[in-house]
């Protein structure tokens, strides 16, 4: 692995008398990557130095991301010019990031954010989970980031509030529906428009893959006196734990995903006591607001906000929470964490106007 380095030299390229962030892109052709390129192209303090992509070579982005036609001359290349850049975004599928390393070698003081799940259990490796919501200074001092997932993105800001205060003490049952995009670009036979149009299906039930790092995440926050958060895709059910029961549903629209999670709370609270542990939890966050009204997915799509909303029956809560899952859930959350490990302005490159209408 390489060594830590906490802060790399940027390079010397200036655009307004500020130096520029030189950013290189690996699987840059799929949609991350074009959202990505997107977001950067727009980013006043980043140069993107290459985007890779070994079937497109020599092809404009814009021939294959056509969103971007009159917005950039970039090609994408063969090439990969590590010596010449600050930070380098995987934009990989999952388990690719791992034998890309294995198989090339990256300078030390190049910073790494990888968007696949590689990276996201700790374990023998330096990499930070990178949500700014509960690891900001440690993601602001780290050389290798892993980015969250998209659905454990939008369930785990909808419960670390409730997690920190040692309220999460009974199985919790989560309902989350996401939009095509979120199965990638390769087509398939669930993303085929004739058969996710007007259509509704359940995936992955109780077997999410994001559920290891959702887990994860709400055992570090949790008091010592509450149960441990059981991850039933390694452990199955235990008695003196609690477990996230989470059902993934597909959804007929393009991006974003809408979540809704029920806790059972020991005892009643009222709705202003559960709304104000919102609110202080994410009074400091730049991109995760609580709202008071009830939420539709339209507030978020195309932006790097996160918006939560609860409402409480007795002893049961209700968590809304929503995001997009190709921005927050995905390259909006890799660019904040960038901006962050680099002392930028942490909202740069993602102030985004919402598809509200």
């Amino acid at each position: 692995m390489q060594e830590h380095i906490s802060t790399p030299p940027l390079g010397g390229d200036k655009r307004g008398g500020v130096s520029l962030v030189k950013v290189g892109i690996l699987g840059a052709a799929g949609y991350t990557g074009g959202e990505l390129i997107r977001l950067l192209i727009n980013h006043p303090e980043v140069e993107i130095v290459f985007a890779n992509s070994e079937s497109n070579a020599g092809n404009k982005v814009y021939d294959v991301h056509e969103g971007l036609m009159g917005e950039t001359e970039l090609e994408f290349t063969s090439e990969m010019p590590f010596d010449k850049v600050d930070v380098v975004f995987f934009c990989f599928g999952h388990g690719k990031s791992e034998a890309f390393l294995k198989e090339h070698s990256i300078p030390a003081n190049v910073k790494i954010i990888d968007l696949a799940q590689d990276f996201r259990i700790k374990g023998n490796h330096d990499y930070v989970y990178g949500l700014p919501e509960t690891h900001r200074e440690e993601i602001a001092q780290c050389q290798h980031l892993a980015n969250p997932g998209c659905f454990a993105t939008c369930i785990q800001l909808g419960l670390l509030p409730l997690a920190k205060a040692g309220l999460l003490t009974h199985d919790i049952a989560v309902n989350a529906i996401t939009g095509s995009t979120g199965a990638g670009q390769k087509p398939g036979a669930t993303t085929h428009f004739s058969w996710r149009n007007n259509n509704f299906s359940v995936y992955k039930l109780f077997t999410h893959q994001h559920l290891h790092e959702i887990t994860q995440t709400l055992n570090e926050l949790r008091p010592e006196a509450t149960p441990r958060v059981v991850d039933t895709l390694d452990e199955g059910y235990d008695k003196d734990g609690i477990t996230v029961d989470f059902i993934p549903y597909r959804g007929d629209f393009a991006r974003g995903i809408f979540c809704t999670e029920v806790i059972t709370l020991d005892s009643a609270k009222s709705a202003e006591e559960v709304a104000a542990l919102y609110k202080d939890y994410y009074k400091d966050a730049a991109f995760t607001h609580y709202s008071d009204k009830a939420l539709d997915l339209k507030q978020v799509v195309n932006t790097n906000k996160a918006l939560v909303h609860t409402e409480v029956f007795g002893r049961k809560v209700v968590v809304t929470s929503m995001i997009d899952n190709l921005l927050k859930g995905a390259v909006g959350q890799a660019v904040q964490n960038m901006n962050i490990m680099f002392g930028l302005d942490e909202t740069a490159g993602l102030r985004l106007k919402a598809s509200a209408f």
